[in-house]
């Protein structure tokens, strides 16, 4: 799975010194934002996402999902390849729902 963006809720402040930026959306709206925010780095690659020195919480109220069509592909173009909060302002770029 690549995640490919997130609503940055906590750390905002060294986001915005590792990033130079002073807004949130922006912050976190594609890849490589998104690794440069949090402050990640190659040697990061491979390490498991539920152990230190990264933690994954559980959210506190359900949320809706949706799913569209991955920007930038040709094979298996028509499959639900892209998921994300219905709604968010904090995708690199929204999505038509299928």
């Amino acid at each position: 799975m690549l995640i490919r963006a997130l609503e940055p809720t906590h750390g905002i402040a060294a986001m915005h010194r590792r990033r130079g930026l002073h807004g949130e959306r922006s912050l976190c709206s594609g890849p490589g934002k998104l690794t440069e925010a949090l402050g990640i780095t190659i040697a990061h690659s491979e390490l498991p996402l539920d152990r230190p020195p990264f933690a994954l919480h559980a959210r506190a109220s359900e949320v809706d999902v949706v799913s569209g069509l991955r920007i930038g592909i040709t094979k298996a173009a028509d499959l639900p390849w892209r998921y994300g909060m219905q709604g968010s302002k904090f995708l690199s770029k929204p999505f038509a729902v299928i």
